[in-house]
């Protein structure tokens, strides 16, 4: 967290039906307890992902998470007509040449890399590009290799391929990436995500169901499958934070670029849904209420709002969900005053403003706007932090 940063907090309450969006290891809905009572829960990770490939849709750039670049690197040469022994040691050699005594990786496993990397989706074709630029130097270390059994030295440039694998796209700049093995790749994540949980008790629900034979053999009835899942609903707190600061400095200080970043990240965020048994459940809810508050100094999550478990007062969880929120709002305002709070406003399905929530936007596209405008808006020192 950079002294003196500027942060954009969402704050999202959200109800969602039947479903299990993050299973834990027994394949249950993951819960977690607070305020002494078990909570329907969806890591940070289940939902990050949803929305960092959704944005690289918008945006058409891709990034990929992997330790297969040396196998999937291997497979692109030996389609591009290089022979299978020559193509498996050219990947070794990008991993070799990618850094003073190269990088961990499993000759068992086609080279695999024992650190995850983080990188532009295209990193294949343009390392494909540089080895096809020295084959003769690989062709010929090949064959000493072969000749002398001895371990091939770094044959491909180093800092080309270094280049490659700490090249960034828009959601690296974004949500970062851990580099330990390249330190000049790592990058510092401007997005943190909380863990979304529902805010008030919730209990595992069994579903019992069976699958139908079609083609059952003579004096043969009844089901071929039997089993119950488990299903959860509720109505989940979101937070999400942007480092206002931090993305600016990734983009060289580039205000145009950041505000739209800004604004299709707030708009995927709110829009985006994790996967987990969508097929079983089509659970795809939107968000009840939307609040932004864009700060100096720190961000400020409105979770521990919800310690206490909201009861449904004979109306459901999302009504008594917002008024908890919306108080917990006013309670921050009077602990820590509003002097660093540059901004704040709210949309929701509630249709009337609600108290303590600032500015109320008719939906999510003006909200998401107004949270670039807001979030980039100078301070009289002429800066955003």
């Amino acid at each position: 967290m950079t002294l003196g940063s500027r942060f954009l907090d969402l704050h999202v309450l959200q109800p969602v039906p039947a479903s299990n969006l993050n299973r834990g290891e027994s394949g249950h809905p993951k819960t977690i307890k607070l305020g002494g009572a078990e909570r329907g829960m969806v890591s940070s990770a289940a939902w990050k992902r949803p929305v960092r490939e959704q944005m690289e849709e918008e945006l058409g750039e891709s990034a990929a998470r992997t330790r297969n670049i040396p196998p999937v690197l291997a497979d692109t040469l030996h389609q591009q007509g290089w022979p299978e022994d020559l193509a498996t040691f050219a990947a070794a050699q990008v991993a070799l040449s990618a850094k003073y005594k190269g990088l961990k990786t499993n000759p068992k496993e086609g080279h695999r890399t024992q650190a995850m990397l983080f990188v532009p989706a295209d990193v294949t074709a343009r390392l494909a590009k540089i080895c096809t630029t020295h084959r003769g130097n690989l062709e010929q270390a090949l064959a000493d290799h072969k000749e002398t059994g001895k371990a091939a030295p770094a044959i491909l440039p180093e800092k080309e391929i270094a280049d490659e694998l700490t090249r960034r796209t828009t959601t690296i700049h974004l949500f970062g990436r851990m580099l330990a093995e390249i330190p000049t790749g790592h990058v510092d994540s401007a997005v943190q995500m909380a863990p979304a949980f529902t805010v008030h008790d919730t209990r595992l629900q069994p579903d019992f169901f069976t699958a139908v034979e079609d083609w059952p053999r003579p004096h043969e009835a009844g089901s071929a499958h039997l089993e119950t899942a488990f299903l959860t609903t509720g109505v989940f707190y979101r937070f999400a934070t942007i480092n206002i600061t931090t993305l600016l400095a990734h983009l060289d200080g580039d205000t145009a670029a950041a505000a739209k970043l800004i604004d299709l990240f707030t708009w995927t965020f709110i829009m985006a849904m994790p996967r987990g048994k969508q097929t079983a459940t089509a659970a795809h809810s939107v968000p009840d209420l939307v609040h932004y508050a864009v700060r100096d100094r720190r961000p400020i999550s409105y979770g521990t709002a919800f310690e206490q478990p909201v009861t449904t007062r004979g109306q459901g969880y999302t009504a008594p969900a917002r008024q908890t929120l919306a108080d917990y709002a006013a309670t921050i305002d009077r602990l820590v005053g509003t002097r660093r709070r540059i901004a704040h406003g709210h949309a929701t399905a509630a249709g009337d403003p609600i108290d303590h929530l600032g500015t109320c936007h008719p939906g999510f596209e003006d909200l998401a706007a107004a949270c670039a405008t807001a979030a980039l808006t100078p301070t009289p020192d002429g800066g955003v932090a």
